[in-house]
């Protein structure tokens, strides 16, 4: 239970950050956000370290979990510089969406969800969210089973990654009905001030590791 409340702890912090900085200084959000792509998935790994070990039968602790990626640290390097150059694609994306489809002028820091969603913005709403989901559905199929791949088999980050692509696109209603599931839980787990990541963050990442099991065990 200590060891999830300190996760917990970890991704309800990133999240107050992220507000904090969106508030008042959103030119600086995108690079925020890459770097919590880079701190995500070693929170992530501790997590499923924390599920390893208890469906070996053994005790989970906190220090194993946040030292379980040091001897993985080549793997997780070179997956987590793939999705960091996926995430710079993605907002070099949306700075092309908004120069041709935003019709009212770049918004204020004090208006920018009411610029975004003016009426006369629709059309970028609409653009913006489907380059969006094409760049989300591509950073969740590499990754939806490769951090715990990496950790439970050591394996290099390509292999990991191209394992990942095959069981997303082997099950594919699945694993988007997964990452709705995932989304839906995120944006409710920031109502009220993300307190909800407590149990979000934790449930999802022990989750995870679950389904990672579950759908590459025919490989073995």
């Amino acid at each position: 239970m200590g060891v999830a409340l300190f996760y917990g702890i970890c991704f309800w912090g990133m999240a107050l950050t992220l507000g904090a900085v969106f508030r008042h200084l959103p030119e600086y959000t995108l690079s925020l956000v890459s770097g919590c792509l880079l701190v995500g998935p070693f929170l992530a790994m501790g997590l499923y370290e924390v599920s390893r070990r208890r469906e070996l039968g053994q005790a989970p602790d906190l220090a194993s979990s946040l030292t379980c990626w040091d001897r993985r640290i080549g793997s997780m390097g070179l997956l987590v510089l793939v999705l960091v150059v996926l995430e710079l694609l993605w907002g070099r994306a949306s700075l092309v969406v908004f120069a041709v489809f935003f019709n009212t002028g770049m918004p204020s820091t004090a208006g920018v969800l009411q610029a975004v969603f003016n009426p006369e913005n629709w059309e970028f709403v609409a653009v913006y969210a489907a380059v969006g989901g094409a760049f989300a559905a591509l950073v969740f199929a590499t990754s939806v089973v490769s951090i715990p791949m990496i950790l439970d088999r050591d394996t290099d980050a390509i292999s990991a990654s191209l394992t990942s692509l095959q069981v997303f696109f082997s099950n594919l209603p699945v694993m988007l009905f997964w990452g709705a599931l995932i989304t839906v839980l995120v944006v409710l787990a920031f109502i009220p001030w993300g307190l909800g990541l407590l149990l979000i963050g934790p449930w999802l990442g022990h989750a995870t590791w679950h389904a990672y099991r579950g759908s590459v065990r025919w490989m073995d």
